[in-house]
């Protein structure tokens, strides 16, 4: 299977990228396409539709392509995957319906292919991950009842430049704010291996959440959550007093990690704030009773953590992949700064494979426990390889 890599800042530039490309015997079957909220992604998906190009689009919060970081650009990957071995699914879905329409999802893949792995991106903004996750478990599982295994899922949430409005999900001739997208791919025929994996440190003592509701955290130890949070890490919440829900500006640096019953940690995010009962709108669902810590912003060792953890998923150091993947967390770039390059690069590395991605307001993804989970403030990485 072969890929390139293709960017540019505007419609009619990406459109020349793509002529040059297909200029040779490349005949590409896919193109993963993450564009700027502010590009005109719905001319280059017609573009990419008319000449029979299957599209897996996500609009971002920044866009990355092999080493480079760019912002308001489009970025593409092409590959001439085999049509046999994939297909696309478009569902629209709303916070009511997540659960069930993720479970059909599920049931799909297992129907579809007998061992698939999927690609997922989700657009809107309070969409909840862990729904999602949930949903599609439920549903390949209730399929496969007599088979012992945990579907494959990588990808990220949709972003639109941090305005936190109408991030984008898209495909051939669909796009919405609130729908699911999902590349399901035939794991006989296509290797999908990956890992989501963060870097942020907790602090301070175990709490308890002693209030909840999906993903709105009203208390922690018996007090306002929002109120605890800016207590203990020192931080300060613009409140609106017109408005009951306002953004919580400074929510991705100081996560909650909520510690899972097997050892593992995830983190949740808090999207935002409301004045009036003093809760925390996560990105994911947080447990009532779950055993949280709050989170400082991460040391810069934790890029080698993340690496490292790459580095674990490959058989042996020679193994390279065809393509790859990447969906990390905004967090991270508005965390590292320039050092972000750095990251991309040496996740790139350890592949030595062609690179798209963005950044994301959350992420899906197998933990190094190997369990799918819904993340935040993560960098979720996936190697493609044909076999």
């Amino acid at each position: 299977m072969k890929a390139k890599t293709i960017k540019a800042n505007s419609t009619e530039a990406i459109i020349k990228e793509i002529d040059t490309a297909t200029s040779d015997d490349f005949k590409p079957t896919l193109a993963i396409v993450f564009p700027s909220i502010k590009q005109d992604f719905k001319t280059v998906s017609n573009i990419l539709d008319k000449r029979n190009i299957a599209i897996f689009g996500a609009t971002t919060a920044g866009e990355f392509i092999d080493g480079d970081i760019e912002e308001g650009s489009i970025v593409m990957m092409l590959l001439d995957m085999n049509p046999a071995y994939f297909i696309l699914e478009f569902l629209e879905i709303s916070h009511e319906t997540t659960f069930e329409s993720a479970k059909k999802l599920g049931l799909l893949a297992k129907k579809t292919f007998a061992n698939p792995s999927l690609i997922i991106a989700t657009g809107g903004v309070f969409i909840d991950g862990e729904k999602i996750i949930e949903g599609i478990t439920e549903g390949f599982g209730n399929y496969a009842l007599s088979e012992d295994r945990e579907i494959t899922v990588f990808g990220g949430m949709a972003g639109d430049d941090l305005l936190a409005e109408k991030p984008i999900v898209f495909t051939n001739g669909k796009s919405k704010d609130n729908a699911l997208l999902a590349l399901i791919i035939d794991e006989d025929k296509i290797d999908v291996r990956g890992i989501a994996t963060c870097g942020w440190k907790a602090i301070g003592t175990t709490k308890t959440v002693t209030k909840s509701e999906g993903n709105i955290v009203y208390t922690i130890d018996d007090k306002p959550a929002l109120d605890m949070l800016m207590k203990y890490l020192g931080v300060d919440v613009a409140l609106d007093n017109n408005t009951e829900i306002v953004p919580f500006l400074n929510s991705w640096y100081y996560p909650l990690q909520l510690e899972r019953e097997n050892g593992d940690t995830v983190i949740r995010a808090t999207r935002f704030a409301n004045s009036d009962d003093r809760s925390l709108i996560c990105t994911g669902s947080v447990p009532q009773g779950s055993q949280i810590k709050f989170s400082l912003p991460p040391d810069f060792d934790s890029i080698e953590t993340v690496v490292a953890e790459c580095q674990s998923i490959k058989d042996n150091a020679q193994q390279q992949a065809d393509a790859l993947l990447m969906f990390s967390c905004v967090s991270r770039h508005l965390s590292f700064g320039v050092l972000m390059k750095e990251e991309i690069e040496q996740v790139q590395n350890v592949w030595d494979a062609p690179m798209v991605g963005f950044f994301t307001y959350g992420e899906y993804g197998k933990s190094k426990i190997g369990e799918n989970e819904f993340h935040n403030n993560a960098c979720c990485v996936v190697a493609l390889k044909e076999k």
